[in-house]
């Protein structure tokens, strides 16, 4: 297989973008990126493009045809890709398998999401239908109730506190503070967190991810191609992607993420490194469970420990391995189908060094998730 490069980023602002459609939020990504690398329309070859829902929140399918359409890439073969929040890291899987494949050298993936035209019981009932609606859904589960069983049992197995949960929205809060993109550019306090409106015990709203519009794309390009339009060409050194049942009961256990494990043990393998190679990491913190969950099926810390490393300040800017430097889905937003790009868009910036809070890193590692687990795909990229 060939080797592939990120050669362009494009982003919208993350936030209820109440003025916006969703084929503008598309476009603007798509172009920004396209400039960024320093091409133009006509030179892209393919686009992969992850929505999880377009239909429910805003009216339009057929995105495939639509958004190359508006965006000016015509005639192009044009995907969508939908697996529910993990729909925008697929994406980029996808264009990356392509071009490293031979059959195409310049390749857009973006993702997109606009969720605010509804309102919140209705958004949350979109949602709901990337869990199993035939035994989870028709008993009213939502994802802040799958994810507080989580959270309830690795407290009650690892000792696990309300208050090291809380301190990983207080430290992607005080991350997005330098991503002029972030929903929320706001500091918290782990007061706040824990006095916050309770949503599903012990998940308060200020462990949870928003409600967001935006749209994030890249430029990927084959080796060939990065060299002669890139003097910053990051590189994919691996990709894994797997899925695992889509119901929590379904699984021997609940609090081990096997997509995740899976994911992320062929990604380590095809980039030959290891957990401890990884520099900074922008991880699926949908809720806060979700980012201690992910720092242990990763291989970043051991089953159980990951409250207390998050706790000790581990995970900031200047810890072992800083996690979601963007702010993560947490403080950045949450536009489901454009969040594994975004991730993406943060690490390359990690990388080239232009991020807000810049770690001087040249391994990153990004990790998308769909539902409560049932899709999980990680990239590796290295300057």
């Amino acid at each position: 297989m060939r080797k592939v490069a990120v050669i362009g980023l494009g982003q919208t602002r993350f936030g209820q973008l109440w003025e916006r459609g969703l084929t503008s939020l598309s476009v603007e990504a798509g172009v920004k990126a396209v400039r960024d690398a320093g091409i133009s329309q006509k030179d892209v070859e393919v686009l992969y493009g992850g929505t999880m829902s377009g239909g429910l929140f805003a009216n339009q399918e057929h995105l495939a045809s639509k958004i190359p359409d508006y965006s000016g890439f015509k005639n192009i073969p044009s995907v969508r890709v939908e697996a529910a929040c993990a729909s925008g890291g697929l994406a980029l899987r996808q264009a990356y398998l392509d071009i490293a494949s031979g059959e195409h050298d310049i390749a857009v993936a973006g993702g997109v999401e606009k969720m605010t035209d509804l309102g919140n019981y209705s958004v949350t009932k979109v949602l709901a239908t990337a869990a199993d609606t035939d035994s989870e859904g028709i008993f009213g589960a939502t994802f802040p109730g799958l994810y507080a069983m989580m959270a309830k049992l690795h407290m009650h197995k690892y000792g696990t506190t309300e208050e090291q949960m809380a301190a990983v929205a207080v430290k992607n809060h005080k991350n997005a503070m330098t991503n002029k993109y972030a929903q929320f550019r706001k500091e918290i306090t782990v007061r706040d967190v824990m006095e916050s409106t309770l949503i599903s015990d012990p998940i308060k709203l200020l462990d949870a991810s928003p409600i967001t519009d935006g749209g994030a794309a890249v430029v990927l390009a084959s080796e060939e191609k990065a060299r002669e339009l890139s003097d910053t060409p990051v590189w994919i050194a691996g990709s894994g992607h797997a899925t695992d049942s889509i119901s929590l009961h379904d699984r021997e256990d609940i609090l081990t993420l096997k997509a995740t494990v899976e994911a992320a043990k062929k990604a380590y393998e095809q980039a030959k490194l290891t957990p401890e190679d990884i520099q900074v990491a922008e991880v699926h913190d949908c809720f806060t469970i979700a980012e201690l969950l992910a720092l242990e099926d990763l291989g970043f810390v051991e089953k159980g420990s990951s409250g207390r490393f998050t706790e000790e300040g581990q995970t900031m800017v200047g810890g072992k391995i800083p996690v979601n430097t963007s702010g993560g889905l947490k403080a950045k937003g949450h536009p489901v189908g454009a969040t594994g790009i975004a991730q993406a868009i943060e690490a390359v910036k990690q990388l080239r060094g232009e991020a807000g809070n810049s770690t001087g890193a040249e391994i990153a590692l990004t990790h998308n998730v769909g539902g409560s687990g049932g899709t999980a795909v990680v990239h590796i990229f290295r300057r």
